[in-house]
């Protein structure tokens, strides 16, 4: 048995480390070894006993099983499950503390395993150089606003404005999530007034569920879902001005077909992504941003002094909605319907956190505001939170319903929302998405709040693209924290 023991300084706060290094399938976000990590059935990443599966840049794959997790002493503990190389009982150990004559974090990392005799010194110098030595130097890196740029195949250029073989998720027909097919296709020569791009990440978003129930009359069957993606531009069109080859850019914009390998589009509704922000990132926070920049912005304008209840909102949308209200000045109640959902509301600043299941949120709204009822509701909730949602605001308050998780809330007699002169206000993302213009307006605004750090982006569970129905199923059942993105697998 053998042990390897690393040590460095980190110029950042322990709790700004330990919020990189807790999420134990985040660490494709920052290690330039990793190239994407899932973890296994879906579990929780910081759950003991959870296994990531990942693969490394040269293409093999590891699976390492969370043993221990500590946020109090800042510590966690994993094993190798599978592991190319002969690392036999390996296990390893993370720690964290405090410098206490700075603002910095010591950083221990170690593991002990039992190699081969003939091959000791390199698997010690792989594993303490190759692992700890570049993570310790990436951490650092990624702490100072620098993130890994991801790599692709590179295209074969004999190939290069010909046809391409792909994979996609195609809907057959209306329902459940049951109807979303993974196939091969084949995508054709890009127009010259388009660009190719090879997708590296795909968001899931709830109007993809709205799209494949037949809610949202976006895809006529047998067609593609999505709305949003992250990839590196392969092939130009002739016509094409202003993006190039290689350039990183998303989108979240219809048409809808964003839950493929590979994808030919206009640029009309491209955006580049800066530098700071990573493609697993963009892909579960880009649509989510516009979105929340037109709510705050356009449909009402929060202002400071404001009173602002957010319903689901530990959701996508909501994390982002709520940090960017407080951004502005506002007083900020969030309505969830866990414990679990709660506490991480309380991390971001939400200043009122109300967990639905046991309270009546309208009442404990009113409490709040000393009777006086809140400025504006914004509900992605629908039926369940309608009525005690008008009930929550004060006269001439505006009521933003922006999603239907628990169902549509029918026919409504407006002549009601005169009793405190209410605005009702049912916003469609196309309308404030409608030009290249309106598009690059909010997409900036949203990188300017991730800049400035008043908005963080939680790493987003992840899972591959041909499950794309389990996706569905999660958000669905309002059992996620934050966004699910879709991983494409990069073939050769």
């Amino acid at each position: 048995m053998v042990e390897v023991r690393k040590s460095t300084i980190v110029d950042a706060p322990i709790e700004r480390v330990w919020a990189m290094l807790r999420d134990f399938n985040g660490h494709d976000q920052w290690h330039p070894a990793v190239s994407v990590s899932m973890i296994e059935e879906s579990a929780p990443a910081d759950m003991i006993g959870a296994v990531r599966d990942f693969k490394l840049a040269d293409g093999s794959r590891i699976r390492e099983q969370l043993l221990s997790l500590s946020d109090h002493d800042h510590s966690f503990q994993y094993c190798i499950l599978e592991v190319p190389l002969p690392l036999m009982g390996y296990v390893a150990n993370v720690k964290l503390r405090a410098v206490t004559d700075g603002n910095q974090t010591f950083w221990e990392w170690n593991s002990r395993f039992s190699p081969p005799k003939s091959r000791e010194k390199e698997l010690i110098k792989t594993v303490g150089d190759d692992i700890y030595e570049v993570g310790f130097r990436a951490i650092k890196q990624a702490l100072r606003g620098q993130v890994k740029v991801a790599t692709f195949p590179k295209p074969n250029t004999e190939t290069l404005g010909t046809e391409a073989n792909a994979h996609a998720i195609f809907m057959d027909r209306y329902g459940g999530p049951e109807v979303l097919q993974y196939r091969a296709i084949t995508v054709p020569k890009p127009n010259t007034d388009e660009v190719r791009i090879r997708q590296r990440f795909v968001g899931v978003n709830y109007i993809d569920i709205y799209t494949r129930t037949g809610y949202f009359n976006l895809v006529t069957p047998p067609g593609i879902l999505g709305m949003e993606a992250v990839g590196v531009i392969e092939i130009v069109g002739g016509g094409v001005r202003g993006f190039h080859t290689g350039d990183r850019v998303a989108y979240a914009c219809v048409p809808p077909g964003a839950y493929t390998s590979l994808r030919n589009m206009k640029t009309d509704y491209l955006v580049r992504l800066p530098d700071f922000l990573s493609d697993e990132l963009a892909a579960a926070s880009l649509l989510k941003g516009i979105t929340a920049s037109f709510l705050l912005h356009e449909v009402y304008a929060v202002k400071s002094g404001d009173v602002v209840l957010a319903h689901a909102a530990a959701g996508g949308v909501g994390l982002l909605l709520c940090q960017w209200a407080k951004a502005l000045g506002a007083t900020v109640i969030g309505t969830t319907s866990s414990d679990e959902k709660a506490e991480r509301l309380r991390k971001i600043g939400v200043d009122h956190v109300i967990n639905y299941s046991r309270e009546d949120f309208a009442s404990v709204a009113l409490e709040i505001t000393k009777g006086k009822g809140v400025d504006v509701v914004y509900d992605a909730v629908g039926k369940d939170t309608f009525e005690s949602s008008l009930r929550a605001l004060r006269p001439r308050g505006t009521l933003i319903s922006f999603g239907q998780a628990s169902g549509d809330i029918g026919a409504y007699e407006i002549g009601k929302l005169a009793n405190k002169s209410i605005t009702l206000s049912r916003p469609n993302y196309g309308h404030y998405t409608d030009s290249t213009e309106a598009v690059n307006l909010h997409a900036q605004r949203f990188f300017d709040q991730l800049r400035m750090g008043n908005i963080i982006v939680d790493s987003p569970a992840k899972l591959s693209l041909s499950d794309a129905h389990t996706a569905h199923t999660k958000i669905a059942s309002r059992e996620t924290v934050g966004s699910i993105v879709l991983w494409v697998e990069q073939l050769t």
